[in-house]
């Protein structure tokens, strides 16, 4: 992501932000349905979504980027408060799930690791976001 600060700015300055998840998603070779289906999930889309966490952490923004990943977002020179841009929360959302996948690859375990590495509920929102999926028509329900 080195480098990406000033590119992603005038990325998302420039795009609609319907446009942002086909560009994201592009860029990071992640399905932009999938990324559609975390915003869906994660805050019905609401750009300016803000989550208080019983653990102290905060989530911001459609995808619900959360605190964990500011420090190193801010030494690639994105601020937490530009996650409230919704294209570029959905720029690092692509990324950290990109991540994910390198991790384990194109796989439903890479999608419910956006939201968590233990397995019940990495599995338990890998579940939600193929019924997202299931429920838009753009996927057939798994027997």
């Amino acid at each position: 992501m080195a480098g990406v600060a000033l590119g992603l700015f005038a990325l998302c300055g420039a795009a609609r932000a319907d446009d942002c998840f086909e560009q994201a998603g592009t860029y990071q070779g992640v399905n932009p349905l999938v990324l559609r289906a975390v915003a869906w999930r994660e805050s019905k889309g609401d750009a300016a979504a803000i989550n208080r966490n019983a653990n102290g952490s905060i989530d911001v923004g459609q995808l619900q980027i959360n605190s964990v990943h500011f420090p190193e977002l801010a030494k690639q020179g994105i601020p937490h408060r530009a996650l409230t841009d919704p294209c570029i929360n959905v720029y690092v959302a692509a990324w950290l799930l990109k991540q994910k996948m390198v991790r384990y690859g194109n796989t439903w375990r890479a999608i419910g690791a956006y939201h968590s590495e233990s397995p019940k509920e990495r599995n338990a929102y890998a579940r939600s976001i193929q019924q997202i999926l299931v429920n838009w028509g753009v996927l057939q329900a798994q027997p």
